[in-house]
């Protein structure tokens, strides 16, 4: 009794932690380290594209590496993709159309989201013109028992799910029951569905700081306890799968009424827009009848909508497999130079982690100064004194300029100017 009485204790303790947005306080943190990262050039910049994943830094003229976008198949800057994008605004005469969801829908979009249902292999698809967005419309009603069966279930997030899908707790917690649990823990979650209550878990499929979501263990617990499972897949879209369908929907034989996978249309995907990936029409309509940002919203662009259908097309050929491969080759390239915390994944994201703040930024200054624009992260995107260099690769970087980087990154080890808490040991090939 004592050690249940100990779960009980730190379950309650978890269940606490997000109930009250100390915004104030992250801002009063993360201040100086924001005023530090603008004034050396490293967040807030324009840019003018340029090829290979280069951009020119407005008003200075200077060209970099770009390492921070995440268009990881080069696809948001593919002919058809443009072409088509300019195509359907003269389709539908119209830049935006603008009425309510539930009333009207432009053919094309009805085309795309038929035609992504059949892609990806799902009972439904429901665009929206974000991700963000797509979530925002979903989780209420899964708290409300819309999914569930007309039960309100205990909602559990993972730690590290993403700004877009922890943000709503407080709404969903009028409701029902929310708990946050650590990152993918799998005996934890267990726990809970043990107790007989329906549950639902909300977490990424592919995390934006790096790492996945246990997919093949989740399907087990909803085989055992029927949980339901909710995964923002946005960074696994069209890097993973032979359609594309990303990395969640992979390892899944099929989607059933107890999944939704939230994704993106830009990132790998290459247009613009979110989606979700529905198991159900009892869900596909609730989300259609009911959803705030489907209803009292308007659909994505028509340009958006046009690029998606180009970009849907690619998907069903060969050249999807030949630009995955060119990105799995680059990733290969970049973890035999850089060993990181998330080499040898699957997905595109490369976290070389330097802990104290100041020191990632002087680190990134750095890089930036030697023609590599990386992402500098830290609180609140990640834990204090976790502060790293987030790198995301593609399909279009030259492998040359990713040799560069990594001399650069061990070239900033030796130089006794640039602040760094890892040693050089890590970037030794």
């Amino acid at each position: 009794m004592e050690k249940i009485s100990e779960i009980n204790k730190k379950e309650n303790s978890i269940s606490l932690k997000l109930k009250v947005r100390n915004t104030s306080k992250m801002a009063e943190i993360s201040c100086p380290h924001f005023d530090s990262a603008y004034k050396k050039g490293l967040m807030g910049m324009s840019c003018r594209i340029r090829e290979n994943r280069r951009i020119e830094i407005a008003p200075s003229g200077k060209e970099v590496v770009d390492y921070t976008r995440c268009g990881y198949l080069n696809l948001d800057s593919h002919p058809k993709v443009l072409a088509a994008a300019k195509a359907s605004m003269d389709e539908i005469q119209s830049v935006h159309f603008s009425v309510a969801r539930t009333r009207l829908s432009a053919e094309p979009l009805a085309r795309l989201e038929y035609t992504l249902a059949k892609l990806f292999d799902v009972n439904g698809i429901v665009v929206f013109p974000t991700v963000a967005a797509a979530n925002m419309g979903a989780l209420p009603l899964l708290s409300a028992g819309l999914f569930t069966d007309g039960e309100k279930p205990l909602i559990v997030f993972d730690r590290f799910a993403h700004v877009t899908l922890q943000y709503h707790i407080p709404v969903l917690r009028e409701e029902t029951e929310v708990i946050v649990i650590d990152h993918n823990d799998l005996d934890h979650l267990e726990r809970l569905c043990q107790r007989g209550r329906k549950v639902a878990y909300v977490g990424d499929g592919a995390y934006s700081m790096g790492g996945v979501a246990p997919v093949r263990e989740l399907r087990a617990l909803q085989e055992k306890y029927g949980l339901f499972v909710y995964l923002d897949d946005a960074h696994g879209i069209s890097v993973v799968g032979n359609h594309g369908e990303g990395f969640v929907r992979s390892l899944l034989d099929g989607l059933d009424e107890r999944t939704i996978i939230a994704a993106s249309l830009g990132k790998g995907y290459g247009a613009a827009g979110g989606l979700l990936m529905l198991g159900s029409k009892e869900i596909e309509n609730s989300i259609r009848r009911y959803a705030p940002t489907y209803g009292f919203s308007c659909a994505p662009n028509m340009a958006a909508v046009g690029a998606a259908l180009a970009s849907a097309e690619i998907h069903t050929t060969s050249e999807l497999h030949k630009l995955q491969h060119s990105l799995r080759n680059n990733m290969k390239f970049f973890d035999s130079l850089i060993p990181t915390e998330t080499s040898g994944s699957d997905l595109p994201i490369r976290i070389v982690r330097i802990g104290n703040e100041f020191d990632a930024i002087a680190k990134g200054e750095y890089l930036l100064l030697q023609g590599h624009y990386t992402s500098v992260v830290f609180f609140p995107t990640v834990p204090r004194g976790q502060a790293a260099l987030r790198i995301a690769i593609s399909a279009a970087h030259n492998p040359a300029d990713i040799l560069d980087l990594s001399l650069m990154l061990k070239s900033s080890e030796l130089n006794p100017s640039i602040q760094g808490t890892t040693s050089t040991a890590e970037f030794d090939a």
